[in-house]
């Protein structure tokens, strides 16, 4: 098992350069790739050139490609914990409103001008708080005498999502200003076009310090999916440690939901995916999700900016066109095994 874990790491690692590599080249403007090894290159030994394609790599898809990295790894480890802690294929962090939360709460700071409180912290201090209160809501909503079923999760989660959806349109609508509406409407999309080098550190941190904390859980993670019986059974205090897992979850992803916005999907995808690939033990379940995400947002950033050059297309709306068809295949094939009624 660990040669096959190394083995499917390596060759994720090798599409991670592949698929960045291929989003720094493409675009409206097209760089030969020997270019941009050049550029990157110069870029990192400090001898950076000058020029146009310099720009365009260095300052423009560079901080991009990272971002999508990121907050591409970051959804597929929310994603992957989240399915453990509800012991369902089918939790997400879009499925259950938590990036529709975190969206929510980072629209109200943005349209009522807010975003200065805790230092500049607003923005992601409101998208934890708001991805939070989503994921006890829908968790609180589905779990009904002391069992969970898909069927209510499923349902809690669409529903908490339209009443953000509908409180999203109603700050839409008081927006004063059309910056603000553009912001709103990039929030519920979700895009990475404004990505900068100086708000990176703050969703990679995000990401390096959650996602070492959740490996370090990896086996409480590994006995939830035994059963609560014998989860207590091993000593672990389930309550306890969902709650605590809850939250960390959260702010992971209220913090990359604030740089990103509500982007869908990869949190459910990759995780199966990875499972199919290594197995369902986190210690190496999680880290080939992680590069798997990356992997998958940036390629599907470098379809939704070229697809329709020079237009482009929102890459919430190129993760919901891949993710949609996948949900309705995972739904079909849950409600085979174990019913989506109750």
């Amino acid at each position: 098992m660990r040669l096959r874990t190394g083995a499917v790491l390596a060759a994720l690692a090798a599409a991670l350069a592949v698929s960045a590599t291929a989003g720094l080249a493409l675009g409206p403007v097209r760089i030969a790739p020997d270019r941009v090894f050049d550029i990157v290159l110069g870029g990192l030994t400090g001898d950076r050139p000058t020029g146009a394609f310099a720009s365009i790599v260095w300052d423009v898809r560079m901080p991009r490609i990272l971002l999508g990295a990121v907050v591409g790894a970051g959804l597929a480890v929310a994603g992957t914990v989240l399915q453990a802690l509800v012991r369902n294929q089918l939790a997400d962090p879009f499925l259950l409103g938590a990036s529709s939360g975190a969206s929510a709460g980072a629209v109200l700071v943005i349209v009522f001008g807010t975003a200065a409180i805790g230092f500049g912290m607003g923005v992601p201090l409101a998208a934890f708080a708001g991805s939070m209160a989503a994921l006890v809501a829908v968790y609180a909503m589905a779990r009904r005498g002391g069992t969970m079923t898909t069927g209510r999760l499923i349902l809690a989660g669409v529903a908490v999502q339209y009443i953000l959806s509908a409180f999203t349109s109603l700050v839409l609508v008081l927006a004063a200003h059309p910056d603000q509406i553009r912001s709103v409407l990039f929030w519920t999309l979700g895009g990475l076009g404004g990505a900068r080098w100086d708000e990176l550190a703050l969703p990679a941190v995000a990401l390096l310090v959650g996602g070492a904390l959740l490996l370090t859980l990896a086996r409480p993670l590994d006995l939830l999916l035994a059963g609560e019986e014998g989860a207590h059974t091993l000593g672990l205090d389930t309550g306890r440690f969902r709650a605590a897992v809850f939250v960390l979850t959260s702010l992971v992803i209220g913090v990359l939901v604030a740089c990103s916005g509500a982007i869908g999907f990869v949190g459910l995808m990759v995780p199966h995916a990875a499972r199919m690939a290594v197995g369902a033990g986190h210690r190496a379940l999680l880290p080939v999700a992680a590069l798997g995400g990356a992997v998958f947002l940036i390629l599907a950033d470098l379809i939704a900016r070229t697809a329709a050059a020079p237009e482009e297309i929102p890459v919430g709306v190129v993760t919901a066109l891949v993710g949609g068809p996948f949900f309705l295949w995972m739904l079909r094939r849950s409600s085979r095994t174990e019913g989506v009624t109750g």
